[in-house]
């Protein structure tokens, strides 16, 4: 039997960010979107995965929940039969003066929701999610922008709650030994194709796919290339 295919999605995503490979992939097999509702760690978003996911499943996240997926791996391995990290990270809240950075950043865009609404933010925090060729792409950042407008200020703030305190999972990427996809897009600012070299080679049994002219949001940026390549990490 075809195995079941769990996908987790990012920072105030929801499944609006895999529909074409729900689309495409589900034509096969069955496909289930994590829901992370008001979450605020991502071990909790962790157990909300594993509490309605098959017994056996592959699984795949983009952004933050790439970090869900790895915790999903810690809790419970021998549940997941396959791996993909789509424009994720591993480490922990950087030490010091970077770190401290990435917190304000986070808790500007916040005060923005809170002060100025939900859309103001959304056109601020996207415009460094894609490819600048992509900018003028009224229908692809409309479906972001909305995305993150339906997510709310009240997910927001629980999810930057969860991603400040990430742990580091370096240990757990040298242990795993299931077919691992690490899939980055080459202009991705926010999660370098640098990181992503870095997990593969931390892996043993990962594969690296680049992605061209596409940045954060790969799944809606390029998404018949990305589903191209989940359906052969799925073979």
């Amino acid at each position: 039997m075809t195995e079941p295919l769990v996908l987790v999605p990012g920072l105030m995503c929801d499944a609006a960010v895999w529909s074409h490979q729900v689309a495409t992939l589900g034509a096969d097999r069955p496909v289930q979107v994590a829901q992370h509702a008001l979450s605020d760690t991502l071990g909790i978003m962790a157990d909300r995965v594993l509490a309605a996911a098959p017994p056996r499943f592959a699984l795949a996240g983009h952004s933050m929940g790439g970090r869900v997926a790895l915790e999903v791996l810690a809790k419970a391995p021998e549940r997941v039969t396959r791996l993909a990290l789509l424009d994720t990270g591993y480490e922990a809240l950087a030490p010091g003066e970077a770190g401290e950075r990435e917190k304000a950043g986070r808790y500007r865009l916040l005060g923005i929701a809170q002060r100025d609404g939900m859309q103001p933010m959304a056109e601020d925090w996207a415009r460094g999610m894609v490819h600048p060729s992509r900018l003028a792409d009224q229908p692809l950042m409309h479906a972001i922008h909305s995305m993150i407008v339906r997510a709310g200020a009240a997910q927001f703030e629980a999810q930057i709650r969860a991603l400040l305190a990430r742990p580091d999972r370096t240990q757990l990427l040298t242990g795993l030994r299931l077919p691992t996809l690490v899939l980055c897009g080459r202009e991705d600012a926010w999660s370098t194709l640098s990181r992503h070299e870095q997990m593969a080679q931390l892996i043993p049994t990962s594969q690296l796919v680049v992605v061209p002219e596409c940045g954060h949001m790969c799944t809606m940026e390029r998404p018949e290339a990305i589903t191209n390549a989940l359906r052969s990490w799925l073979l």
